[in-house]
């Protein structure tokens, strides 16, 4: 029987509060999801100014960080690289802004921003992650 760490609601709070103060710090308006290893949604927040369109992005890159167990700007640079046949991949947030959350080398969550550009996007998500302290 193999055991599994999970992330819980708490913990899941821990990084959403992280990631909003990273985001207000810079005057940033960006959209958060964190998601469970599976990819399904615990926190989500939209601070003031965020982009509609950003609603559905942030999650997206979350979902694709935890379902493909690494962060998505390995996929938009496979793509970026010229393997556009990767853009066929069920996978819908395939932008730098998802990052897994990693504890003892498992994944256990990730989180997904959108809103700024995409470096500050994955700026915001590993600020949130360090909050956890892990």
């Amino acid at each position: 029987m193999l055991k599994k760490v999970m992330l819980s609601i708490e913990d899941a709070a821990h990084v959403m509060d992280g990631a909003i103060a990273e985001a207000k710090k810079n005057k940033w308006p960006v959209a958060i999801a964190i998601v469970d290893d599976g990819g399904h949604l615990l926190q989500f927040a939209r601070l003031d100014g965020t982009p509609p369109a950003s609603a559905y992005i942030a999650p997206e890159k979350a979902r694709t960080a935890a379902l493909g167990r690494r962060e998505t700007k390995i996929y938009e640079d496979m793509i970026n690289q010229g393997r556009s046949a990767f853009l066929s991949a069920p996978l819908h947030g395939m932008l730098e802004g998802g990052v897994p959350i990693l504890v003892d080398g498992q994944v256990v969550g990730a989180v997904g921003v959108s809103g700024v550009k995409s470096t500050e996007d994955a700026q915001v998500a590993k600020a949130g992650i360090a909050a956890l302290g892990r």
